[in-house]
């Protein structure tokens, strides 16, 4: 029995396709190991959304031969479909496919025989029109489950339409039926993922169905108590959803919206699809229908053009928009981008220097944030993370609570009152007295 093992760089939407190609491989015979158990074939879905991730494929690809020098290593993901033929001259490479490729692993490459040069079998992205349906199952304790693809806005700074192609979806009864295979392995949260998953609903370049009515649908699902919708774009976070979701059974109260930038200026000139002013708008209905929601923001700081006037514009939005945490992303010049050719560099010092201010922002919005809901009553599904005998798990609010190790609570949904916060910056329970069954 030939072994096989994965290794996932980037996003979630990367982790559920890893999952779902795995487990062809053990449909297939093949036994599924981890990275350092000598495998045969080592398969590496790789990111491309800075220059860093695609350093990180080649160091990866280097450990991978140093573990097992004859074994076979096929790279997959956004930097397999951008740049194919680079990929190839990794030494110790054998196979790049593309994202129209990827998931015909064993009907492309067989048996996974070496041969002289590596095989490149990356074709155009405008063959990438089919939706592959996937999600994570046995990696964590909550599943990450594909609902869209690709992605049809094209902002300036974004490689990600060359690299997976247009906007396309599964059916919401598709999407019905994997949540119902989900619920049967007894995972308790479901995280609906995508490129541009607010933009739900397009089959065969058609608009058939909604997103608004597929979180509807779900919310009927037996089986699952959490519904999280990953990052959704704030154009397409309209009220009729926040709505929702402020009623729902198994929707949480966690929204990720990017927002980029707090310019206006800087916003036009990325090409995104809306002004801080609408941004401020979401968040003021999501805080007033749901005042305990957790609210996410991307941003991304040394756009071309992004004087030190513009920065303060973002730093001062966001200080003041009532929101819970920042993913803050230092601008990186991609190929075939619009932003590559753009005037206004900002120097790789300054970009680092405002990435380190918004970080620091971001800390002082979580503790604020986690203050704000100490001596409260939530719910925590608890996960095998343990650190220094305490084990950890999230809040319907995505609040990360450390509790005494138990293994009876691992994938367990309990109530709890959150006490303080603790020298790692989680919050620490009342225990164990406070602990409960979900009611």
């Amino acid at each position: 029995m030939k072994k096989v093992a994965f290794y996932t760089l980037g996003c979630k939407l990367n982790f559920s396709e890893t999952s779902t190609i795995s487990r062809q491989f053990e449909e297939k015979g093949y036994l599924k190991v981890d990275f350092q158990e000598n495998p045969d074939i080592f398969i590496i879905n790789t990111c491309s959304v800075t220059e860093n991730a695609d350093k990180k494929c080649k160091k990866i690809v280097k450990e991978a031969k140093k573990i097992s020098p004859n074994s076979y290593v096929a790279i997959i993901g956004c930097y397999a479909q951008l740049k194919p033929t680079e990929i190839s001259e990794i030494e110790g490479v054998d196979a790049v496919l593309g994202a129209a490729e990827k998931f015909r692993l064993h009907e492309l490459l067989g048996d996974f025989a070496k041969e002289q040069e590596a095989k490149v079998l990356a074709s155009e992205i405008t063959e990438a029109k089919s939706f592959n349906n996937a999600f994570s199952i046995n990696d964590r304790t909550r599943t990450f489950l594909k609902v869209q693809d690709g992605c049809n806005y094209g902002c300036a700074f974004c490689t990600i339409p060359l690299a997976r192609g247009k906007s396309r979806s599964n059916t919401i009864e598709s999407v019905l039926a994997s949540a119902r295979e989900i619920a049967a392995t007894d995972v308790k949260e479901i995280v609906l993922t995508g490129v541009n998953i607010g933009d739900f609903g397009i089959v065969e370049g058609k608009r058939v169905e909604r997103f608004a009515d597929l979180v509807t649908a779900l919310d009927e699902v037996e089986g699952i108590d959490r519904f999280r919708i990953s990052s959704i774009e704030p154009n397409l976070l309209t009220n009729e959803i926040i709505e929702f979701v402020s009623k729902s059974k198994r929707f949480v109260p966690h929204f990720h919206i990017p927002l980029q930038s707090g310019s206006n200026t800087i916003l036009r000139r990325m090409g995104r699809r809306y002004l801080r002013e609408l941004y401020e708008d979401r968040v003021s209905k999501i805080k007033t229908l749901m005042p305990k929601a957790c609210i996410g923001v991307d941003v991304i700081v040394g756009f071309p053009g992004e004087t030190d006037e513009l920065f303060l514009e973002t730093y001062n939005f966001l200080n003041e928009l009532n929101i819970s945490y920042l993913h803050v992303f230092t601008y990186s010049e991609r190929a075939n981008t619009r932003a590559v050719e753009m005037d206004g560099i900002v120097p790789l010092k300054k970009r680092n220097e405002r990435s380190k201010m918004l970080r620091f922002l971001s800390e002082k919005k979580r503790r604020k944030f986690y203050e704000e809901n100490l001596g409260q009553t939530f719910t925590v599904l608890f996960e095998e993370d343990v650190e220094d005998g305490k084990m950890h798990g999230f809040t319907e609010n995505y609040i990360r609570v450390a509790a005494k190790y138990d293994p009876m609570l691992i994938n367990e949904l309990k109530t709890v009152q959150l006490d303080q916060i603790n020298e790692s910056g989680n919050v620490e329970v009342l225990e164990p007295e406070m602990i409960f069954e979900k009611h």
